[in-house]
């Protein structure tokens, strides 16, 4: 290590210009670095999608689900099946390791599907990757006030806006909701059509008929060329009312009065009939039969924002493009539209790029205010500007560095990075303090500067690598853990390992340069006589030594105290995130109409506004199906009967979100018939890891879905009393109500109709099809045809044909009214049925789960039954299993490399005592603030695992040093402590206080790093106070052990 101080001494220059360079490639570096919210978490799932019209759930699992599933479940690591069967449509999720290449999967799984693919009985079918890109950048609700038309609002919208926002760069599509389209509409009913002997199809062909441009050939003439064209395409509505649909065979009488025809003297095809002539026929015109009008066609969804009906625009960036770059080019551009179409309102609901650009812009202060707590401590402990600023220097010249090495392993800068480096914030001056601590130390002692630096340098340098390669390997197991916890923070831990290794190198050659070529021989204490010093440590040192037993007695009563503690913390997966926004999702009764829904989420949003008072700002509603939602958690909402609103509060009162949610939850909980749950803005993370659903659910398997319906019925009954839950919910409500069509094969062959027949039948009774399309103002309208609506005694009478006689349809089948399942769900190939609640913030959810589980272990199930908790309780099991193996991994690791630095086995175990004493500080941090341990703050413990133990080594590797010159074993002891006790507590102190800043805001990235923060500040308070007491003790019974096992006994007594 002295050649290394030797040659920072003798080449500054060259020290300088390679400091340098690093400097001018790490500002090169930070330009290029991308922006995220998260690491690229690559959630390892497949999604298929199909849809088969209106077949009900039961068909749809057995025709194609179940075969699905078997395909999937062989596909090679694959580690669940789960779907969800629909009325007419199914979604089934294939989840991989995260170990597994998705791209690969995908293809794999895309040829194994390929059948399926090209069944015509399915209308559709897709196979996607989970893309974390299928989240819209931007929510954005355009209004004017002086239009309610929804098609004149969708026309700008798709017309100009959206062409206008697609050409910016990294802009990949916007979609529209809550639009209208005008139709034609052509509006009719059986009953006037059958007086004509018509139907809705013969009137659907005869204006398709009218309505198109045929090419006629071509002539030629004067050696010219004309192509002949056909031209009978509609031109407006009133080409339409004047389609000849039929005629009318006037009776024989002589009478000018016409009798009733009957529908052997007219037909449709009559127009192709050569007799009688045609002045003998009397047309039927279409207005005849129908009243023709424009009109909006049913909208798929609306939306409105403060009760005020608008469009929505969802936009979606492209793959890999920076989202906050992405997000500033929109907002540029929708001020240059808000100038463009005056009267127009362009109001941002949901904006990812102010999002991250606040949660990182908050990481970044609390980083820079962290150096500045560091940089303070350390001029109050040196009392020297210059010496403080040397140190201070370490700091920026390590983050520096460190924007090399992320640039080059291609990381971004995200909450993870970012607070990686905010982590080792205070660790980067570390090195540097111990450095430029022992080189004043000897300076102070009168040695020349140059041996002093060299010197002071080299009896440090050992330590300080061994301390940087014990915090450095206590990362490499979570770099290599598969599943969440491993991809969260793998960018994490590479980042704080750059940053240590940047550091270590700078207190090794640039504190050396600095000092030998700032300071000077001529006041050889350079001032640093004011400095902190603890004289009086040494004499209390001795005292404890005399007590050692009793010391480590009471350490060891501390840790078994601590121990106990730890099952009332309880544990949870993701800590829970504090915003200003929630979204209030609404479920009503399957086969409720769009219409009922939105009136129904126009009283609920009175509801909040009245509960929120002035603390609301805004709220947005989106009624209706929406292929991926806007702002709600699920992959893909329900339909006319689902509504989802988010609600945004104003800023100062973002502490009030959990409040108002029990507020709402108490005043719509009591209404019947609609389910609701609240989805926070915590869904970001838990969308990326996978989590999409309630916090609580309980599972039950098997195959009888009415005694599913039973098991999850007495479960609810008993798990409606926990106080730890709320807003109960279950995928056995009752589903779309279904009239059921029995057809009497017997009645049928007797009448000679098929049953493809009578379901012809009923359907063209029953839905206008399409009749075309024409153009008016440069867009193509469609023309429907629309049947009057009938009811269930109007659908028994209806008459069927069947050959030359008609029947009602009540004589040749049976007509039930049933309601099918809500939804058919599936895991692993078996049924399944789940039961959702709410978990209150007051409770962990390990605790909720054992009190559950208590609650339920009565329930006799069936054989072939089973019961589990599944959701975020599955995630969080696997995630702490995988730190707890991380947390044993790195501290094998941190052993050898101690017994490496030391050439000892004792010794390692000394210094790792530090580890559970810096335990008990972070559990009574956390009992103390009533906190919750969760996946964050685990992290946090395993820093500890190579953070605590620095202090030791610094201390152990002194006493060596002094014993190795001859010292005896108590003066040794004493005089290390005395010469480390001022490193120790200064580089303890700026570690602390540079984390203290990440335990403090709001919001999702706050809630993210408190927990980390909160348990390495507890953990070195006590590890450091401990250390300085305990480790001492420690050290002098085992090394009178070993010197007794050896038989090399040197010292006796503490006079020696």
């Amino acid at each position: 290590m002295n050649k290394i101080a030797q040659f920072a001494v003798k080449y500054p220059v060259t020290v300088l210009m390679l400091v340098l360079s690093i400097g001018l490639l790490g500002f090169i570096s930070f330009g290029r670095l991308g922006t995220d919210l998260f690491p690229d978490l690559n959630n390892p799932r497949i999604y298929i999608e199909l849809s088969a019209g209106e077949k009900p759930p039961e068909e749809i699992e057995k025709n194609y689900v179940d075969l699905i599933e078997a395909l999937c479940m062989r596909q090679s690591d694959v580690i669940q099946v789960s779907s969800v069967s629909g009325t007419g449509s199914a979604l089934i999720t294939v989840e991989y390791t995260w170990k597994k290449d998705m791209d690969e999967a995908f293809l794999d799984l895309q040829k194994e599907l390929n059948s399926f693919a090209q069944n015509s009985d399915l209308e559709d079918f897709t196979i996607s990757q989970n893309d974390p890109n299928a989240s819209p950048v931007m929510i954005i609700g355009l209004r004017n006030s002086k239009i309610s038309n929804m098609d004149e609002l969708r026309k700008v919208a798709v017309n100009y806006i959206r062409n206008e926002l697609v050409r910016l760069e990294g802009i990949a599509d916007i979609t529209i909701t809550g639009d209208e389209e005008e139709e034609i509409v052509v509006e009719t009913n059986n009953y006037l059509l059958e007086s004509f002997g018509l139907t809705s199809d013969v009137i659907a062909t005869r204006i398709s008929a009218y309505n198109r441009n045929v090419s006629g050939g071509s002539i030629v003439d004067m050696g010219i060329r004309y192509t002949v064209k056909g031209i009978t395409a509609l031109g407006d509505i009133h080409d339409l009312e004047n389609i000849i649909v039929g005629f009318i065979q006037p009776s024989s009488s002589a009478s000018s009065e016409t009798s009733v025809p009957s529908a052997s003297q007219f037909s449709p095809s009559s127009a192709e009939s050569s007799v009688p002539s045609a002045s003998a026929r009397v047309p039927v015109y279409l207005k005849d039969v129908a009243t023709i009008r424009k009109g909006n066609k049913e909208p798929d969804n609306i939306v409105t924002i403060n009760g005020e009906r608008c469009i929505g625009l969802s936009v979606f960036k492209e793959p890999g493009y920076n989202t906050v770059d992405a997000v500033g080019s929109l907002v540029e551009e929708l001020e240059n539209l808000e100038k463009a179409l005056p009267g127009y309102d362009f109001i941002i609901i949901q904006d990812q790029g102010k999002y991250i650009h606040n949660a990182i812009n908050e990481v970044k202060n609390t980083l820079i205010i962290g150096i500045i707590l560091a940089i303070i401590v350390l001029y109050i402990f040196l009392r020297r500007a210059g010496t403080t600023l040397v140190i201070s220097i370490a700091i920026p010249v390590s983050i520096i560095a460190t924007f090399n090495l992320m640039y080059f392993s291609n990381l971004t800068l995200n909450i993870m990075t970012l607070g990686g480096l905010a982590l080792g914030a205070g660790m980067l001056v570390d090195n540097a303090i111990v450095v430029l601590e022992n080189i004043t130390r000897l300076r102070e002692e009168g040695m020349p500067l140059r041996e002093a630096v060299i010197n002071g340098t080299g009896q440090v340098g050992g330590a300080i690598a061994a301390s940087t390669l014990t915090t450095i390997v206590v990362f490499l197991p979570i770099v290599y853990l598969q599943g969440p916890s491993g991809e969260m923070f793998k960018d994490q831990a590479w980042t704080v390992a750059f940053a240590l290794i940047s550091s270590f190198f700078v207190a090794m050659l640039v504190i050396p340069m600095l000092v030998s070529t700032i300071f000077s021989d001529r006041n050889k204490k350079n001032g640093i006589s004011s400095s902190v010093h603890f004289k009086g440590y040494k004499n209390y040192l001795e005292k404890v030594i005399r007590k050692r037993g009793l010391v480590v007695i009471l350490s060891l009563i501390l840790l078994a105290g601590c121990a106990l503690i730890i099952p009332s913390l309880g544990s949870e997966f993701m800590p829970k995130a504090e915003s200003a926004e929630f979204t209030v999702n609404l479920t009503l009764p399957q086969g409720t109409s769009l219409e009922r829904t939105y009136s129904t989420t126009t009283k609920v949003e009175n509801i909040i506004r009245e509960l929120a008072g002035e603390t609301l700002e805004t709220i947005y509603s989106q009624t209706g199906e929406s292929e991926k939602s806007s702002f709600a958690s699920d992959e893909k909402t329900g339909g006319e009967n689902f509504a989802s609103l988010k609600v945004i509060l104003k800023e100062d009162f973002a502490s009030e979100s959990e409040k108002i949610i029990s507020l709402i939850d108490g005043q719509l909980g009591i209404i019947p018939g609609i389910d609701v749950s609240f989805s926070r803005e915590e869904s970001a993370l838990h969308t990326s890891l996978g989590i999409t659903e309630s916090p609580f659910i309980l599972e039950v398997a098997g195959n009888d879905y009415s005694v599913l319906g039973k098991i999850i019925r007495e479960a609810d009954s008993l798990l409606n009393d926990s106080p730890g839950l709320f807003n109960f919910s279950s995928s056995m409500d009752e589903g779309l109500p279904e009239i059921e069509i029995a057809i009497d094969r017997f009645k049928a062959s007797y009448y000679n109709v098929t049953a493809e027949n009578i379901t012809s039948q009923v359907k063209n009774y029953l839905e206008g099809p399409i009749a075309g399309s024409f153009e008016e103002d440069g867009e193509m309208k469609d023309i429907s045809i629309k049947l009057q609506d009938i009811s269930l005694n109007q659908l028994k009478d209806l008459m069927i044909t069947a050959g030359n006689v008609k029947v009602p349809l009540s004589e040749l089948a049976e007509i039930n009214i049933i309601l099918s399942p809500r939804e058919i769900t599936r895991r692993n190939q078996n049924r399944t049925s789940y039961l959702y609640a709410d978990i209150n913030e007051d409770f962990p959810l390990d605790k909720v789960i054992r009190q559950a589980r208590t609650a339920v272990s009565g329930i006799s199930l069936p054989a072939d039954y089973k019961m589990e908790f599944t959701g975020e309780e599955l995630k969080r099991k696997e995630s702490m299993s995988n730190l707890s193996f991380a947390l044993m991994l790195s501290l094998i690791l941190v052993f050898m490399v101690l017994s490496a630095q030391f050439e000892s086995i004792i010794q390692p175990f000394i210094i790792m005592l530090t580890i559970p004493l810096a335990g008990v500080g972070t559990i009574l941090t956390f009992f103390l603030l009533n906190k919750t341990l969760n996946m964050m703050a685990y992290i946090g413990i395993i820093m500890l695992g190579g953070i605590a133990v620095n202090n030791a080594i610094l201390l152990i590797d002194r006493i060596n040093q002094l014993r190795d010159n001859g010292m005896g074993r108590k003066e040794a002891i004493l005089t290390a402590g005395a010469q480390r006790i001022r490193p120790i507590i200064m580089t303890s102190l700026t570690t602390i206080l540079a984390l203290f800043p990440l335990t403090l805001g709001i919001g999702e990235s706050a809630s993210l790093r408190s927990p980390m923060a909160l348990a390495v500040i507890g953990g070195l308070l006590s590890s450091t106070l401990l250390t300085l007491v305990v480790i001492p003790c420690v050290y002098w019974l085992l090394d009178s052990f070993s010197a007794w096992i050896t038989g090399t006994r040197k010292e006796t007594n503490l006079n020696c």
